[in-house]
């Protein structure tokens, strides 16, 4: 397939599939001035040739609008993608060894950058100690997150950097000592290193069929240059759409950077792995119930100064303690504006892991929108996995319900919070549909549907995210294997290919199968990656 990268000019794609509820047997797609002009049929296709700039012969290739990712952190990604990544050690030894070398390997780095460490999966269960991190390191500063982002390790030579961090000697920093631990860490990044780890994680986004990412920025995880800078670097290349969110409670700040809403990752707690999310009883494996941040008169506050000025509000929030918060301070804000404005604003909460059917009631209530993360599920659920150990077996299986919210009506935004977890568009959808709870599994169709035209509702926006005359042209091309349709009434994992349903189909993401490969992406009409030999 040749290029494409002028948004002005008219594209024939014919002979492949294309998903569109406009016509669920489409084969040919037109794409004009950065819209969809028509999808239809491969025979009708031909009245269109002769007008068209360009014909892309999709041999057999499937169509489909691009993922939007509905809450990324971008620079953290494009430096876990250049910098050190720990995710895949298997114990704190080789974690070490790979502080070691990586240390070696770039000795003009003013502080060492790494993310991804999980003890709970190591056979010696515990962090790195500081000692331990200082000798690989030879006594250089260095910041290692980990793989939940809401506790980290340091040397002591950054410590040194941020007077009274310090803390227990091998405790993960946690809460306000992470935070300006981090802050100290990130500082020492250049311009120009920030510029290239964006620039990494949009074109690595891009080469998966990832057409939008959510940025949830703030003063605790990032920085305002930072936000201000991808807004720049997005909007002066082609690349994936990049919409930010600032969260802190100060709107005006919000709308000075350019951000859609005061929202994202405003904590109202931490995160499980961490012990930091906020529980209404004990963890199982800790004495305590985690941290509150935000009570419900300060989320309320925050709701209706947000609403009044025209911006989304939103919260992180993880443990049912959290959410409970999030629910009191959104409902004394409805009292206060009245329902219907409130429920227009389509208010975030972002993770919304431990809900009940009384929280779940009150999200659809209030119009809010659940942006989820279902490879948490695959990562950590299970009967073995960490959410077990940290809540025990019974509280863990009530955790991340997609098919309660989807049968109550809750609006799913599906995104991965990178770098926590990988960007993996079509992954995220099989972990969704395969949930480690039966229960809670949805259709391969709904999960496509809150990876896609799902972010693109959490932003107010119900024209785009699918491929119908008129939606932006944001779309992607797979190389994939046989395409199947989800009975309807069918919402755990048995197919369908029957044509009868008039439903256009997805590829079969059974466990164990091959995900389907991105060969081109697209965003406004303009091509933002094509697959090397395509």
């Amino acid at each position: 397939m040749s290029e494409s990268s002028v948004p002005s000019q008219t594209v024939l794609l014919r002979r492949g599939e294309v998903h569109s509820p406009a016509d669920p047997f489409a084969t040919a797609m037109v794409v004009e001035r950065g819209q969809i002009a028509w999808v239809g049929s491969e025979g009708a296709a031909d009245a269109f040739a002769d007008g068209v700039d360009e014909v892309v012969d999709l041999d057999g290739a499937l169509v489909t609008p691009a993922f939007t990712d509905a809450h990324v952190h971008t620079t953290a990604t494009g430096l876990a993608l250049t910098g050190l990544d720990l995710s895949g050690a298997a114990s704190l030894g080789e974690a070490l060894a790979l502080v070691r070398d990586f240390a070696a390997a770039r000795p003009g780095d003013r502080v060492l950058l790494g993310h991804g460490w999980d003890a709970s999966r190591w056979p010696e269960g515990r962090p790195p100690a500081r000692a331990e991190l200082d000798a690989a390191t030879g006594g250089r500063p260095l910041y290692l997150s980990r793989i939940d982002v809401h506790s980290a390790v340091a040397t002591t030579a950054l410590l040194d950097l941020v007077p009274g961090a310090g803390g227990r000697a091998d405790a993960p920093l946690t809460g306000d000592a992470h935070h300006a631990v981090r802050a100290a860490a990130f500082a020492a990044i250049t311009p120009a290193q920030r510029t290239e780890a964006q620039r990494a994680a949009l074109a690595h986004a891009a080469s998966l069929g990832i057409g939008t990412v959510h940025e949830c920025a703030g003063p605790e995880i990032s920085s305002a240059d930072d936000l201000a800078g991808l807004l720049r670097l997005a909007a002066g290349q082609a690349g994936p759409r990049v919409v930010g969110y600032w969260a802190e409670q100060d709107v005006d700040k919000a709308r000075e950077l350019g951000a859609i809403g005061a929202a994202g990752d405003l904590f109202v707690d931490g995160a499980l792995g961490s012990h930091t999310a906020c529980l209404h009883h004990p963890y199982a494996d800790a004495a305590h119930a985690g941290t509150a941040y935000l009570d419900a008169d300060e989320v309320a506050a925050h709701v209706v100064a947000c609403t009044e000025a025209g911006l989304q509000a939103g919260f992180h929030a993880i443990g049912d303690a959290a959410v409970t918060t999030v629910v009191e301070g959104v409902r004394a804000a409805a009292e206060k504006l009245g329902l219907a404005r409130v429920r227009a604003a389509r208010h975030r909460v972002e993770h919304a892991e431990m809900l009940t059917p009384e929280t779940i009631a009150a999200f659809a209530e209030l119009g809010l929108t659940a942006s989820v993360q279902p490879a948490f599920d695959a990562l950590w659920g299970g009967e073995d996995g960490m959410y077990a150990r940290r809540l025990g077996a019974e509280r863990a299986r009530t955790l991340n319900p997609f098919a309660a919210l989807l049968r109550a009506g809750v609006p799913l935004a599906f995104g991965s919070d990178s770098p926590v977890t990988p960007l993996d568009p079509w992954g995220t959808v099989r972990a969704a549909a395969f949930h480690r709870t039966p229960e809670h599994r949805v259709s391969v169709r709904a999960a496509f549907t809150a990876h896609t035209r799902g972010g693109w509702r959490a932003i107010g926006r119900d024209d785009a995210g699918v491929l119908v005359p008129g939606a932006p042209a944001d779309y992607a091309v797979w190389r994939t294997g046989e395409l199947v349709v989800q009975a309807p009434d069918d919402r755990v994992a048995r197919w369908s290919t029957d044509p009868r349903s008039g439903t256009p189909g997805l590829p079969d993401l059974t466990p164990g199968r091959d995900l389907p490969v991105c060969l081109r992406t697209v965003v406004g009409g303009r091509t933002v990656f094509v697959r090397p030999g395509e």
